[in-house]
């Protein structure tokens, strides 16, 4: 299978290269104007010249946007046919990988996956004489401009920002101080070398509740390798977990349609009404096209459909820090309904085929678990190599039974 819950993604290596040369004359004969940006991974040059090559060999047209965030590239597109991202998104550095959106900034869909998957035994390549060009496009600017009409601007807040060194590093210092904020950048600078590891995870920011406290500012915003992610610390330096910052968005926007995820709490349907959908940004937000005002998961990707359909990591680091500026957030987080809820990932290479035997039909979309004190989800990771489990209860008895039935099935297929 070509394409996972997020796009392509390998190792860096020979199977890269060709899938980047060999996706672009399928994807310029399906519609000729392509945006191209990269995150900051040391083998994006690489990469995003060989994506370049197949675009233009296929009788396309390229704008390269540079190191840009994915939601830039998300957010740009409707001035295109497409718009692309060479990026692994949170997967560590050795990893990289094709992103593709559609003028709405939405993934595509799998017919249109189908037609790239098609095209890559036999690329389309056009004549000598219909070879496509190439030029540099600022697409940040535009983007920014977009996201500034639709926030306001913020006074005496004062917050640090970390962006993982990641590609948030040219868009979101920039967007929080021409709001108005006081920012403290950490690892904001666009090494292609991350200081942390990228998914932005409580494990990987223990640090940051430390600095938050100590420096007595008002809160934290992080990102992943990409951007299209983001988290939060609250002013006490505590970190917020996906599910409260989801209903925090929803109280504070006043919304009643949402959809989220099969992973996410069940909490949230006690402040909205929900859809779900298997995990994955791409099934968010074309659930979205259809249904809801505002859509999200836990991991941190937050979907606004006013604005783009792509999940955006600096403009909901915006719409955070507007919240903060306006209320309490630690005391707005203690009253939101709240359930234990554990997660946890098992490498494990044969995690497709385990998901299959216990009965799944999609590995990635896995099997839900479901009894009267809560619910467990297992399911194929469509990025790496690993097993992703979760676990909610009405208590944390209820959640680590649930968790440990999960490891049980799991364990009796690994060791088959």
């Amino acid at each position: 299978m070509l394409f996972g819950s997020s796009g392509v993604r390998r190792k860096f290596g020979q199977e890269l290269f060709d899938l980047s040369l060999r996706i672009g004359p399928s994807l310029a004969s399906m519609g000729g104007r392509i945006l191209l940006g990269t995150d900051t991974r040391a083998t994006g040059p690489v990469l995003k010249n060989l994506m370049c090559g197949g675009i233009l060999g296929g009788g396309g047209n390229v704008w390269d946007a540079g190191i840009a965030p994915t939601p830039v590239i998300g957010w740009g597109a409707r001035l295109f046919d497409f718009g692309v991202m060479i990026t692994a998104s949170h997967n560590p550095e050795e990893y990289n990988g094709i992103k593709i959106f559609n003028r709405d900034g939405s993934s595509i869909v799998p017919a249109q996956q189908t037609c790239i998957e098609q095209g890559i035994t036999s690329p389309p390549w056009t004549a000598w004489d219909h070879q496509g060009t190439v030029q540099n496009f600022d697409a940040s600017t535009p983007y920014l401009n977009a996201v500034l009409e639709n926030r306001t601007t913020l006074s005496d807040l004062s917050l640090l920002l970390d962006c993982g060194n990641g590609a948030g590093s040219v868009i979101s210092p920039r967007l929080l101080s021409s709001q108005g904020a006081t920012v403290s950048c950490i690892n904001c600078n666009t090494s292609g070398i991350f200081a942390r590891p990228s998914e932005p995870t409580a494990e990987h920011l223990a640090y940051l509740g430390t600095m938050v406290k100590e420096r007595g500012v008002d809160g934290a915003v992080v990102h992943d390798g990409d951007a299209d992610r983001m988290m939060a610390y609250d002013c006490r330096g505590r970190f917020i977990n996906g599910d409260h910052l989801l209903m925090l968005f929803v109280k504070y926007l006043g919304l009643d349609s949402v959809v989220t995820t099969f992973d996410a709490s069940m909490a949230i349907e006690e402040i909205a009404t929900v859809r779900r959908t298997p995990v994955g940004d791409s099934f968010v937000s074309a659930e979205l096209t259809k249904w809801g005002q505002f859509g999200g998961e836990p991991s941190g990707a937050w979907i606004f459909p006013e604005h783009s359909l792509c999940p955006d990591g600096p403009f909901a680091a915006s719409l955070y820090c507007e919240i903060a500026s306006e209320w309490n957030i630690a005391e707005e987080i203690d009253a939101l309904p709240s359930y234990p809820i554990l997660r946890e990932s098992l490498t494990c290479e044969r995690s497709r085929e385990i998901l299959l035997a216990l009965g799944a039909e999609n590995p990635t979309d896995g099997i839900r678990i479901e009894e009267e004190n809560g619910w467990c989800l297992i399911r194929a990771s469509g990025t790496e190599p690993k097993i992703r489990l979760t676990a909610e209860g009405i208590d944390m008895g209820c959640a680590k039974a649930l968790l440990h039935s999960g490891r049980d099935l799991i364990g009796k297929w690994k060791s088959a």
